[in-house]
C-alpha cells in the first residue's frame, strides 16, 4: 500500500448549523459540499489541496482530546484578533516556535483546530 495524501480530516459535531455558522461564519470557509442522508449530514470545504470535514451521524462524538487540523492563514496576527472579537475559546497559544506562529481555539462543540502560519525559511 502506498498512501498518497490525506484525503480529508473530519470532525463530529452535534448541531450542523450551528457548527456552519462557526466553519463559515467566524473562519470564513465555503462549503464545497452539503450532502444530507438518512440519519446524518455532512459537509466539505475544500482548502487548498486537502478537505476539512463536519460529519453528524452515528456513532460520531465531538471530542475536545480529539484530533485537531491546524488552518494556514495569510495574516496570523489577524486571524487572532478576528478570533477573540468573535468571542472564540482559546485552548492555547497564541504562541511562537522557531518555524511557525500557532493558536488553538475551539468550536462550538469543543473541537480543536489550529490557526497557522509558517515562518520564511532561510535556507
Amino acid at each position: 500500500m502506498k498512501i498518497e495524501e490525506i484525503a480529508f480530516s473530519c470532525y463530529p459535531v452535534t448541531d450542523m448549523k450551528r457548527a456552519r455558522l462557526f466553519y463559515e461564519g467566524v473562519l470564513g470557509l465555503e462549503a464545497t459540499m452539503d450532502h444530507e442522508m438518512e440519519g446524518g449530514h455532512w459537509v466539505e470545504y475544500d482548502i487548498g489541496a486537502g478537505t476539512l470535514a463536519l460529519g453528524v451521524a452515528p456513532g460520531m462524538e465531538p471530542s475536545r482530546d480529539g484530533c485537531s487540523a491546524a488552518l494556514e492563514v495569510d495574516d496570523f496576527d489577524q486571524a487572532i484578533e478576528e478570533l477573540k472579537a468573535a468571542g472564540v475559546e482559546f485552548n492555547f497559544g497564541p504562541m511562537e516556535t522557531p518555524v511557525c506562529h500557532m493558536a488553538f481555539v475551539r468550536d462550538p462543540d469543543g473541537n480543536s483546530i489550529g490557526i497557522h502560519r509558517r515562518k520564511v525559511s532561510d535556507g
